[in-house]
């Protein structure tokens, strides 16, 4: 058994050894007994310059190297370090390569044990993290990483790191210690050796039981879960005397703070939620940043809940609020109630985990490297998770397109009774029926209007969070949309025989049933069917992309489109698109009633299957139902008469792969009210952003609630503005609309050096277009007077927006560009966001198929399309982007906006009132920057 481990960090100065780079700092930090023995580390003469970038990275210089030893002199040292031991290190391929080069140039036979890596280890042993950087676990783990990018510091961190995660390993049960050791003979590293090595010493000690987990037949270990579904105790009792008075009010809510500060506004809104229910009334609530929007309502929500012995849904639009919801804010509300309240969170069925499809997975060979190291981490996941909720992961692509198969989802053939009592699904099901409060999302919620089982139980009341996206959610919701990557993903799972997926599989199962098969298509007839619809998808998302094409406008150098497409024009394009996508549709019903009949067949021999079949059936079954899902997307697109606005957004660059297609309807105030609102009781819409111009006329009329029926509440912020915030405008830049994009871009590119400078970074620069962004980043950049900021950019930059935001804390001197969704519920206080610039006011392009639309709609009725759509509209987008500035009382920024139409036309006045009065000033850019400095 070798326990010896040698941790290893490299600093060089590039990535490819082969090409002569080298190696300029050399750390190792050994491991023996479970315990840091050793430390060694140097610098080292690389003999040729150190480029700046990695100057820039490492904080290394050709002066600290000039009188390093060179790599043969350490040599003799490294290897001794070496022997007998395992070769650890963050992304083990990169540190490896780069030392066999150098201790074969030095005569060394180098090194060929075993290698164990850190982020392999940490992707599997960690399968919730944010993020497998050594920096992103450093923080995880609250590890000391002083000096990131030096490899002394990073060896270190990373020996410490290795030893958290060899300690979680040799936690995990032992049936689960198998299943990853027989799975890890497909990973880049040797951990199956440690993992046995672990087993070996588990028997030794006769096991390793854990009273927090069971076995679920005899197949996965998971974590016990303390069901909530008993009866809740509805039964009203004194306890739910809602608080009227301010008094009772503080003295409740001071019971989840150590230090608690009244919020009036706050009190203001628990008053208007309760109302609103008590009433059976549809409310608007505007709350302003820092009002404490969630428990305001979550209060009267356990209230009315209780009293009235009735669930009430609150509706989120993004996963983080309701994960904050249910992290944060309801353990708060248990510490302020007198009573319990049951709450839940609520998703779709295909967030669960299908348990016994996912056992029946692991039984399966032949893996590629992201299943194997998927699966890996679903079966560590299965030990911590109380929901089974795949949010929770974090996966490759290659993970998701894996989960697609052990996804939850009706059964036909499987479902053993005792992974039903285990279903994760199931059990949310269950608790949803009993609990007070149930958390989802505006999709979820939506689907209780149209499908015919809803996963919500019946309800009558509700609370829209983030309700100015609700419109926009609706409208994606009963709209259809057909995209290439997903269709072709979807269409390759079935393949041709040869191909043995999952057609292969449904012949080898009726092969299997021998004389039972019934006369049925014929194998090759059904495989000749599988080619002439692969052939029809490429060739329907061709002509999409060449209907595009030709009916875009002039381009002007940008890659990306969105174009309208009409029945009524188009000529020859439009035309062959509709036959092909008729052609389309045919096959995929052809198809379909094939697979059906097949299933058919197996269904009256059911009893003869093997666990294995049936669960390779309920592949195929998915398969089925989704390509019928494709099927009808592409008759409602093409075939069927309807008055949805239909578009394609295209990126030229990779036309096939970029290529969506998508039909919405323009307006959804008619369907909301007939199928939601006038069903539903009372429903609160609250948001930061749902008045424009102090006004709601403009959101009650775009999601069909009647204005003289519904109540309606503005509570400001309880934010020093005046004191807080200095609103800038340039006046000497260029009119936006007045110049070309490139002088535009080269004027704004010249402001945001100067201000950058002035502010050290700690920049949020908003732009409405991507194509606007990319010039500008590529202008800064070019420019070179920025090089020592840290420059994070929307679509540029990879990584998530909560990803891009977190780097852009990581730094000190950091400019974040965004675009559409960073115009709101990004995050950032205090002094990590010092000054938003906004580049242009945020009107949707008029020719932006929606918008276009929803314009035309307007003007044929009669109305005035800019004053009625198209400003309120992009009035509440600003007041989206205000709010990223000011997130804490304390908080100080800087508001810039370079588009001068704020002040020089008539409507720039109603941006201006629909946001907290703050001082203004205008004047040149130096005059602006004098400020700033004074100011910040």
């Amino acid at each position: 058994m070798i326990n010896k481990f040698v941790v290893v960090d490299l600093e060089t100065t590039g990535n490819n050894p082969k090409k002569g780079d080298k190696i300029i700092q050399f750390a190792a930090v050994v491991i023996e007994d479970g315990k840091i023995t050793e430390s060694f580390s140097s610098l080292i003469n690389p003999q040729r310059s150190i480029p700046a970038f990695i100057e820039e990275l490492t904080g290394l210089e050709d002066e600290m190297v000039k009188d390093a030893p060179l790599f043969t002199e350490i040599a003799p040292k490294v290897n001794s370090l070496l022997e007998g031991a395992y070769f650890v290190a963050h992304n083990v391929l990169f540190d490896l390569s780069f030392l066999q080069e150098e201790l074969i140039q030095a005569g060394f036979e180098g090194f060929y044990g075993s290698v164990l890596d850190t982020v392999e280890m940490a992707r599997i042993i960690f399968p919730t993290a944010d993020g497998y950087k050594l920096s992103d676990l450093a923080v995880r783990e609250d590890l000391q990483h002083d000096r990131p990018h030096q490899a002394d510091s990073d060896a270190q961190v990373t020996a410490e790191l290795f030893l958290i995660l060899v300690n979680r390993l040799s936690q995990l049960p032992e049936l689960t210690l198998r299943q990853l050791s027989q799975l890890s003979g497909g990973l880049k590293s040797d951990l199956q050796q440690l993992i046995d090595e672990i087993i070996l010493e588990i028997d030794q000690r006769s096991g390793n039981w854990h009273e927090s987990l069971e076995i679920c037949n005899n197949t996965l270990a998971l974590k016990k879960t303390q069901s909530n579904s008993s009866p809740t105790n509805r039964h009203y009792q004194d306890g739910y005397h809602y608080p009227t008075s301010e008094k009772e009010k503080v003295e409740m809510v001071k019971n989840g703070f150590t230090s608690y500060e009244k919020r009036i506004g706050q009190f203001q809104m628990m008053d208007g939620v309760y109302h609103a229910f008590d009433s059976g009334m549809h409310t608007l609530i505007e709350a302003g940043t820092g009002v404490g929007k969630s428990l305001g309502y979550l209060l009267p929500v356990a209230y009315f809940a209780k009293q009235n012995r009735l669930p009430v849904v609150v509706s989120t639009h993004t996963i983080q609020l309701q994960e904050q919801i249910i992290n944060n804010e309801i353990p708060l509300l248990a510490k302020i109630l007198p009573f319990e309240v049951k709450s839940v969170l609520l998703k779709g069925r295909n967030h669960y985990i299908s348990l016994e499809k996912f056992a029946l997975s692991i039984l399966e060979e032949n893996d590629n490297y992201d299943t194997t190291l998927t699966k890996m981490q679903i079966l560590v996941w299965l030990t911590e998770t109380n929901t089974g909720d795949r949010d929770e992961l974090n996966l490759s692509s290659g993970g998701n397109i894996f989960w697609n198969k052990i996804k939850n989802e009706q059964t036909i053939f499987s479902m053993n009774k005792l992974w039903q009592e285990k279903d994760f699904y199931l059990r949310a099901k269950n608790e949803a029926q009993n609990a007070d409060i149930i958390i989802t999302n505006h999709s979820l919620l939506l689907s209780n209007i149209s499908a015919e089982t809803s996963l919500l139980p019946n309800f009558d009341y509700a609370i829209i969070d983030e309700g100015h996206h609700f419109e926009k959610v609706a409208s994606q919701y009963i709209g259809r949309s057909l995209d290439y990557l997903t269709t072709r993903m979807l269409l390759s799972q079935f393949g041709q025989y040869e191909q043995r997926l999952l057609f292969y599989e449904l012949e080898l199962i009726l092969d299997s049933l021998k004389d039972k098969r019934e006369e049925g298509p014929q194998t090759g007839k059904i495989n000749q069917l599988v080619a002439d619809l692969s052939y029809e998808m490429d060739e329907f998302f061709k002509l999409t992309a060449l209907y595009a094409k030709s009916n875009s406008a002039e381009r002007r150098g940008l890659n990306r489109a969105k174009v309208r497409f009409s029945h009524d024009t188009g000529g020859k394009e439009k035309n062959a698109l509709v036959h092909s996508a008729e052609r389309f549709a045919f096959l995929l019903k052809d198809l379909q009633a094939a697979i059906s009949q097949r299933l058919e067949m197996i269904k009256k021999h059911k009893e003869s299957l093997t666990n294995k079949q049936k669960g390779k059936l309920e592949e195929i079954i998915s398969f089925r139902n989704e390509i019928d899902e494709l099927r009808i997307n592409v008759q409602d697109c093409f075939i069927k008469e309807s008055n949805d606005v239909k578009w394609i957004e295209i990126d030229f660059r990779s036309q096939q792969n970029v290529t969506t297609f998508y039909a919405q309807p323009a307006f959804v105030a008619a369907s909301l009210k007939e199928r939601f609102f006038s069903i539903k009781k009372g429903v609160v819409l609250t948001s930061a952003t749902l008045t424009v111009n102090h006004s709601f006329d403009y959101m009650i009329k775009e999601i069909g609630l009647a204005k003289n029926t519904t109540l309606t509440m503005m509570i400001p912020s309880p934010f020093d503005y005046k004191n807080q915030v200095q609103l800038l405008i340039p006046e000497d830049l260029p009119e936006v609309n007045a110049t070309s994009l490139e002088d535009y871009v080269i004027s704004i590119t010249e402001h945001i050096i100067t201000i950058a400078e002035a502010t050290k970074g700690r920049m949020l620069i908003l732009f409405t277009a991507h194509d606007m962004l990319k010039k500008t980043y590529e202008l800064i950049k070019e420019s070179g007077f920025l090089n020592d900021f840290a420059m994070i950019a929307q679509g540029i930059t990879s990584g998530s927006r909560s990803r891009l935001t977190r780097n852009f804390q990581r730094y000190d001197k950091a400019i974040l560009l965004g675009t559409s969704s960073f115009w709101e519920g990004v995050d950032i206080p205090g002094e990590d966001l010092s000054c938003l610039v906004i580049v242009r006011l945020p009107f949707s392009p008029p020719d932006e198929p929606l918008t276009e639309a929803k314009c035309q709609v307007i003007k044929e009725q009669g109305g005035n399309a800019f004053t009625e759509y198209s400003l309120p509209e992009a009035i509440l987008r600003f007041k989206q982007g205000f709010g990223r500035l000011i997130r804490t009382e304390k908080d100080r920024g800087i508001l810039m906006v370079f588009d001068k139409r704020i002040i020089t036309t008539k409507y720039g006045k109603a941006f201006l009132k629909s946001i907290p009065a703050v001082p203004m000033k205008k004047g040149n850019i130096d005059e602006l920057v004098e400020i700033i400095y004074k100011w910040l």
